[in-house]
């Protein structure tokens, strides 16, 4: 079984809902980003879900926006962010890593390439945000080859092929967009055919679905259990944490292990 199966087997076996984490690679540096993933890790994230710093993300509000500029201003290219993976996976050999990036960074290295450097350093999944189903084939090939498994976004608008493709095609876990729009831990709205979305979804037998955007408090993992999802992501309510603590490493640390502690407890 793959990390993200073997999870989702060991958390139904306890009745349990995943919480996962996402944080940008190397914001605000490389050696503090390893301290923040080590405390989500430590302090109870089931998986994470990590972005490689990028000019242009599409999917991102201002606020992983402003992670993703720290993480260049920093220095942090496409290799750091791998060395940055190889060193957290070393860590931590059994968690669930997936990524979420946009198309740019892997066409850079090459698809090839760059499937066999996340394998290298074990990351388990990709998701590539600005990639629509009908021009997925070759990032489907290339991650097939080298053991990582693709995820696809089933968005609050998806019709009916579109949840049947992104059900057969996504392996390990399928993303579930809350509602349209960019990132947002301010906006916590949620589109009103949710309920309808995963009865869809896992008719047509989909990975275990996790609920995103917008997901900033105990009470909405608890709600995305409810609809039926696995677990819920948190984005830009985890890279708000380490935003307003830029001066104060510990305390962005203190704060990012009691905020993971309570969205964790929301899943038990």
């Amino acid at each position: 079984m793959s990390r993200f199966e073997t999870l989702f087997t060991q958390l139904n076996a306890k009745n349990e809902g995943a919480f996962v984490p996402f944080v940008t690679l190397c914001d605000p540096d490389l050696n503090r980003s390893f301290e923040i993933i080590c405390t989500l890790v430590d302090n109870g994230a089931d998986a994470l879900e990590l972005g490689f710093p990028f000019s242009d993300p599409l999917l991102d509000g201002p606020v992983i926006q402003a992670a993703n500029n720290r993480a260049l201003q920093a220095g942090c290219s496409t290799a750091e962010s791998f060395e940055l993976l190889a060193k957290v996976r070393s860590k931590y050999p059994e968690i669930p890593i997936s990524l979420l990036l946009c198309a740019n960074l892997i066409y850079a290295q090459g698809l090839d390439h760059f499937y066999q450097r996340c394998a290298e350093v074990g990351v388990d999944a990709v998701l590539v945000a600005d990639i629509p189903l009908l021009a997925a084939e070759p990032y489907i090939q290339a991650a097939k080859k080298h053991g990582v498994q693709p995820v696809f976004i089933c968005p609050p608008n998806a019709d009916e092929a579109t949840i049947k493709g992104v059900a057969q095609h996504s392996e390990g876990y399928t993303y579930l967009v809350s509602r349209a729009g960019v990132t947002s831990a301010e906006n916590q709205s949620q589109a009103a055919n949710l309920d309808t979305l995963v009865e869809q979804l896992k008719a047509h037998q989909a990975p275990p679905i996790l609920q995103g955007f917008g997901i900033a408090q105990p009470q909405q993992v608890k709600e995305a259990l409810q609809l039926g999802a696995a677990g819920a992501i948190s984005g830009s309510a985890t890279v708000k944490i380490i935003e307003r603590n830029l001066g104060n490493h510990a305390k962005c640390l203190s704060e990012l292990a009691q905020f993971v502690k309570a969205m964790k407890g929301a899943t038990l």
